[in-house]
């Protein structure tokens, strides 16, 4: 049965709603960035870029680099964003828009995001560069997706009871990367990590500025937290929304983070903007070994 208009929405191109893409658009390669501008920044890199498109935060660009087709696409902050987004992606290689049916046979996409993120832990210094193994989401995204199959609940659990979770915060639920995308974009220039990724910037992340928040020392719990040796490296917004969606979807996910801030020091870097070009870089490089 042919899916509802109401429910696959698409631009009378024939384009997906909110990314304003058609199949041919995009390709099997997929980087993703939170900042529209920094779409450019990657693209920047590239032999040539063939199409370009914009629609609200969702900034596209297809191209080559060193003879490899990749598209980049941003997708604003949080992980509702990456909802929309990794839905109409999936749409576009796995329905057929026209008959409005999902394909017999499916296609799974790399999809790699490069993001800045902020280390907990004093041994995770600034300008480094930090993969994402496991996430922990702190949204509710992934509760409503059939999505127990591609949980960690022994990991989840023990989170909640180490940090004595407030029970009207939404129930955390942890998830994995891929481990090929892992392995090949590994290197003695990363590190690997278990990343938190939170519903907000200021208080959900141990920020105060006017208001006060819940638990002054979730960070701190969550510095401390240890699961079979695994320990929560880093704050970030959409990594967790990205495995869990790729998971269920039958899709390759990779989170690759510019350590730009260490909470437990208080240091910034002094160099943000390089520091994101010299890892965009390395994942180029690494993408095409």
């Amino acid at each position: 049965m042919p899916i509802k208009a109401s429910e696959l929405i698409l631009n009378p191109d024939g384009s997906v709603y909110h990314l304003n893409l058609r199949p041919e658009h995009l390709a099997s390669t997929i980087i993703t960035v939170g900042d529209p501008d920094r779409v450019s920044s990657v693209t920047k890199h590239f032999d040539s870029v063939e199409f370009k498109t914009h629609k609200r935060e969702f900034h596209t660009q297809t191209g080559t680099y060193k003879g490899k087709k990749i598209t980049v696409i941003s997708t604003g902050i949080g992980t509702d964003n990456i909802d929309i987004v990794f839905n109409e992606l999936d749409a576009l290689v796995n329905i057929d828009l026209e008959k409005r049916e999902i394909k017999p046979d499916l296609t799974s996409l790399d999809i790699i995001r490069i993001g800045t993120s902020g280390s907990i832990q004093k041994e995770i210094p600034i300008n480094s560069f930090l993969i994402s193994e496991y996430a922990a989401g702190f949204d509710s995204l992934l509760h409503f997706y059939d999505s127990e199959h591609v949980q960690y609940f022994k990991i989840s659990e023990a989170l909640k009871t180490q940090t004595h979770w407030f029970d009207k915060k939404s129930d955390p639920y942890v998830v994995k990367c891929s481990d090929r995308l892992l392995e090949k974009l590994t290197s003695d220039k990363t590190v690997t990590g278990f990343t938190a990724t939170n519903v907000g910037f200021y208080g959900p992340q141990g920020r105060i500025l006017r208001l006060p928040i819940q638990d002054n020392d979730l960070n701190d719990k969550l510095a401390n937290f240890d699961f079979d040796g695994k320990s929560i490296t880093n704050l970030e917004m959409e990594t967790a929304g990205i495995y869990g969606i790729s998971n269920l979807l039958g899709h390759n996910a990779l989170s690759m983070n510019a350590i730009i801030a260490n909470r437990a020091t208080g240091e910034f870097s002094e160099t943000p903007k390089e520091l994101v070009n010299e890892l965009i870089k390395y994942t180029l490089d690494k993408i095409i070994e």
